[in-house]
């Protein structure tokens, strides 16, 4: 959920942390004995985002989750993909919901990837985009990988490829205004992609209260996050997480009208805990996807870090592991 948009109506009062506590829930899975790292993207930074690649090296690497987004191509196929555009990590252009998936399948969804902090600049030298023009056939991949592995992939594809891995699916819009209809629409989409699975390490969100409740009425099985009202009711009203929360998966920080406010806050944290819900970190423009921002959330007993530096996390957690303190989940 990195560098979206966060509605005042979640944060507004963020510095009021009411006593009504929620009843706790029966057993989450979702409640973790570690900090778990969640690739986010496949971890973006480091590898292209959301392609097959970035998924099998993000977990060679030791990821005990993947998080991705998905959209919607104009023959109703649920696609990987962050952006509403293919524009800024692929040699295309359009929207997704203008592409067939036939089209998008003929893209190279490594194009603009060079890594970093920038990871998909576009006015670099050549030279620094290593792995353009594997997904076109224009280059070999390495060793171990496939051509597709570059290039944009299913949501079915990625399922098939890890039936044992824990992967969070991030409901998008159709273009960049963020209607709501548009995510409901997609939610129904993806719903019914999912409606007869039988895995239960899916977790589904969205910053969209209205697409996760539609999600939620087509398949009650699967467990969801709220979304952005959803989870400002419980944290500072009081009121009862939507049906099929797990999880509360909200930025560290959110700077409202000049203010920074520490969202990821240890009294918000032990609240979603003692109401048996898991706490999952991800990254805004103004925190830092580091070192110290991640010893920081895992002295908090966050139950999962959703970072675009997975091997840097991983490495950092190894020598920084979660208190003993920490509440038993």
């Amino acid at each position: 959920m990195r560098r979206s948009p966060i509605v005042p109506v979640l944060l507004a009062a963020v510095f009021v942390l009411l006593d009504t506590a929620s009843p706790a829930a029966a057993a989450n899975p979702w409640r973790t004995t570690k900090t778990w790292t969640i690739a986010h993207q496949g971890g973006e930074d480091e590898f292209p985002s959301n392609t097959m690649y970035a998924f099998k090296q993000s977990l060679k690497a030791g990821a005990d989750m993947l998080e991705l987004d998905v959209g919607v191509t104009k023959d109703n196929q649920v696609i990987v993909m962050h952006d509403t555009t293919v524009d800024r990590i692929t040699n295309g252009t359009g929207l997704v919901s203008t592409l067939t998936l036939k089209q998008i399948r003929k893209l190279d969804g490594a194009y603009w990837f060079s890594g970093g902090a920038s990871a998909y600049k576009h006015d670099l030298k050549a030279s620094a985009y290593r792995f353009r023009g594997i997904a076109t056939g224009k280059r070999k991949p390495p060793k171990g990988f496939k051509r597709s592995d570059f290039g944009v992939t299913t949501l079915k594809d990625v399922i098939k490829a890890f039936p044992k891995t824990p992967i969070n699916i991030e409901i998008k819009g159709r273009t960049k205004t963020e209607a709501i209809p548009e995510y409901v629409q997609n939610a129904e989409v993806l719903g019914a992609l999912l409606k007869s699975t039988m895995r239960r390490d899916l977790i589904v969100v969205s910053f969209k209260d209205e697409a996760v409740a539609r999600f939620h009425e087509l398949v009650p099985a699967l467990d969801t996050s709220p979304g952005l009202n959803g989870s400002a009711g419980f944290l500072l009203a009081g009121t009862a997480p939507p049906a099929g929360s797990v999880a509360l998966q909200l930025p560290v920080t959110y700077r409202l009208n000049g203010t920074l406010i520490e969202v990821a806050s240890a009294d918000f944290i032990a609240k979603a805990h003692a109401a048996g819900l898991a706490w999952h970190s991800w990254f805004g423009d103004e925190d830092a996807d580091a070192p110290a921002t991640w010893n920081l959330l895992t002295d908090r007993c966050v139950d999962g870090i959703m970072t675009a530096r997975p091997k840097a996390l991983i490495k950092t957690l190894k020598a920084h592991p979660r208190p003993a303190s920490c509440p038993t989940p």
